[in-house]
């Protein structure tokens, strides 16, 4: 779920995918990367998993991607 410490990130949009968000976010440094998080199950979108690259998301949707730093999180803006 949510964290406070979770940046909002805008988007310019009313909906974005997935995989340009991860990017957008910093958290994927390329589409091969997100494809990567993606199909090593590491994403989840609102608390549940999800593995497609191009999920729709909306302002609100909160992305959390376990790394092996951490998780980082960021909110759909």
């Amino acid at each position: 779920m949510p964290t406070p410490s979770a940046p909002e990130v805008p988007i310019r949009d009313d909906v974005i995918r997935l995989g340009q968000f991860l990017k957008l976010a910093g958290i994927a440094d390329s589409g091969a990367d997100a494809r990567a998080l993606l199909d090593d199950g590491a994403v989840t979108v609102n608390g549940e998993p999800e593995d497609r690259r191009g999920r729709q998301l909306v302002r609100g949707d909160v992305v959390a991607v376990s790394l092996p730093q951490g998780v980082e999180s960021a909110v759909v803006g």
